[in-house]
């Protein structure tokens, strides 16, 4: 099996470079057709949000909507896919970034208590612990 890096799921979704797309499209055509899957890492899907939030200003409903639809792809198989789901299952009702949600449902899910964490906003939720001195 092969992974797929952040750049080969943002050009899929957003269409910025369409020859990019069209090789991504065909990619998971192929992929598709010979009933092979791609990995994306647990961090692509961390970076990916990231970067539809920061550089292409994709707000969350609709970040939100993009992720379920990507799990639905019989093509991609995600690392750590229960806490995947488990982030775009409560990011609707969450007030944490969803970077945040992602990273308290992957800990979580490991076995972790809570995640330590300077971040004052994040350490309002209880997946979040704030260090202090």
């Amino acid at each position: 099996m092969k992974a797929i890096d952040t750049n080969i799921l943002v050009r899929f979704l957003v269409n910025d470079d369409p020859a990019q797309a069209e090789q991504v499209r065909r990619l998971f055509s192929g992929a598709e057709r010979q009933r092979t899957t791609y990995f994306v890492p647990l961090l692509v899907v961390l970076e990916s949000i990231w970067v539809l939030e920061s550089a292409y200003r994709v707000g969350r409903n609709e970040l939100i909507e993009v992720f379920s639809d990507l799990l639905l792809l019989p093509v991609l198989e995600f690392e750590q896919r229960e806490a995947v789901q488990a982030m775009l299952q409560t990011a609707g009702n969450d007030p944490l970034d969803l970077p945040d949600l992602l990273i308290a449902k992957s800990a979580l899910r490991n076995g972790c208590e809570c995640v330590i964490t300077f971040d004052k906003k994040a350490a309002r939720s209880d997946a979040f612990e704030l260090l202090t001195p």
